[in-house]
C-alpha cells in the first residue's frame, strides 16, 4: 500500500506494489516535482472571503502543488489565503486592486501568516513546525540593478546615491555635491553653490537682460535702461588738465549717417529695427583716435570702439570755448 510524503505529497509505493503501473505512477510523481519546482498559477482571490488553495496527494494539478503563484481580482475586505500546514515555500506575485490587506497562512493556523504588499513578488516559507509559521523570506544581499519593475525597500546603494534618493523634490532646486555629499539647495544658496552669488566674479559669453543674449561675444543687450554711474572722485585722479583746443578737435570730426555693412548686421544675428538697424547714427572711430585717442580702444578683433559717453567732456570744453567767443564779442560791441 502506498503511502505520501509531508511536503510535495509524492505517492511512496510499498516494496512490490502496483505491478505494471509503477511507472505511470513514478511520471505522475515527476508531474508533482515539475510543478512544485516551476508550476505556475494565476488564482483570482477577488471579493472578502478567504480562499483555501486545493491540495491532493499525487496531484500536480492541486492549486498548492504550484510554486509561482499569482493572484489576482478586486479585494473587497481583508483575506487570507491558506496554503497547506506543511514545510514547503511559495513565490507569490500580490496582483490584485482594492486597499484591502492580503495574507499569507497555514490552513489551520491563520494567526500565524504574514501580509504580502500589492505590487510585488513575495517568497514565503512555512516552516513546517507544531504552529506553522508562514513569513516571508528575507535575503542577506540584494541586487537592486536586478529589478525591471517595482521598488526595493531599503536596497543597499552607494553612498551618493543614498543621498540623492532621500532629497525632497523641489521646484526650483538643485543637486549639488558639498564636497563630502548630495544636498538639496534653492534660492541664493544654490545660486551661491553654481558661483553666481552676489560676492562671485561671473563672466559670460553674452547676456541679455529682457531679451535673448545675443551671442555676440562681449555683448550686452538688455529691453530697458542700463543705470550705472561712472567712478570721478577727485581723489582718484591726479595729472588733471583741460582738454586743449576743443573747438579744433570737434571741428576734426563728423557726425554722421551711414549703413552697417551687411556682414556686420550678419555677425549681431541680423536687422531686428531695435537692437540691429542697418540705417544708423554717430562716429568714426578713426577720426576720433587722431584728436583724443583717449576714447577709442582697439577690441581683440581689431575692430575699432569709441566711448560715446566720454565725448561729453570735450562737448563741454567746446561749449565752454563758444561762451568765451560770445562774452568777447560782446566787450566789443
Amino acid at each position: 500500500m502506498s503511502t505520501y510524503s509531508s511536503r510535495l505529497k509524492f505517492e511512496l509505493m510499498a516494496t512490490g506494489a502496483n505491478a505494471n503501473t509503477w511507472g505511470t505512477r513514478t511520471n505522475n510523481n515527476l508531474d508533482v516535482a515539475d510543478a512544485f519546482i516551476g508550476g505556475y498559477l494565476s488564482k483570482s482571490v477577488a471579493g472578502s472571503a478567504d480562499v483555501t488553495l486545493t491540495t491532493a496527494n499525487s496531484d500536480p494539478s492541486a492549486e498548492a502543488s504550484n510554486k509561482v503563484i499569482e493572484l489576482t481580482g478586486a479585494l473587497t475586505g481583508d483575506i487570507k489565503v491558506l496554503v497547506p500546514a506543511a514545510e514547503s515555500n511559495y513565490l507569490f506575485y500580490n496582483n490584485t486592486s482594492g486597499t484591502q490587506t492580503l495574507t499569507i497562512a497555514a490552513t489551520g493556523h491563520t494567526a500565524n501568516g504574514t501580509a504580502i504588499s500589492q505590487g510585488g513578488w513575495h517568497w514565503v516559507y512555512c516552516n513546517g513546525s507544531s504552529n506553522f509559521n508562514v513569513v516571508e523570506a528575507q535575503f542577506t544581499t540584494t541586487d537592486a540593478s536586478a529589478l525591471t519593475t517595482g521598488t526595493l525597500a531599503n536596497a543597499r546603494l552607494d553612498a551618493q546615491l543614498q543621498d540623492v534618493a532621500g532629497l525632497a523634490v523641489t521646484n526650483g532646486g538643485f543637486i549639488v555635491g558639498d564636497g563630502a555629499n548630495f544636498v538639496l539647495e534653492t534660492g541664493a544658496t544654490a545660486r551661491t553653490s553654481a558661483g553666481l552669488g552676489t560676492t562671485d566674479d561671473v563672466q559670460f559669453d553674452s547676456f541679455g537682460v529682457g531679451t535673448a543674449a545675443s551671442g555676440t561675444t562681449g555683448e550686452i543687450r538688455a529691453t530697458n535702461d542700463i543705470t550705472a554711474f561712472y567712478s570721478s572722485d577727485v581723489a582718484l585722479k591726479e595729472n588733471i588738465e583741460n582738454i586743449s583746443s576743443p573747438m579744433d578737435k570737434v571741428q576734426n570730426l563728423n557726425g554722421v549717417l551711414f549703413d552697417w555693412k551687411q556682414d556686420f548686421i550678419d555677425a549681431k544675428g541680423g536687422e531686428d529695427g531695435y537692437f540691429v538697424r542697418k540705417r544708423d547714427v554717430g562716429v568714426v572711430a578713426q577720426d576720433v583716435e587722431k584728436v583724443l585717442p583717449e576714447v577709442v580702444g582697439t577690441r581683440p578683433d581689431g575692430v575699432k570702439a569709441v566711448k560715446y559717453d566720454r565725448l561729453c567732456a570735450l562737448l563741454i570744453e567746446c561749449v565752454k570755448d563758444l561762451q568765451d567767443q560770445v562774452n568777447d564779442l560782446k566787450k566789443d560791441s
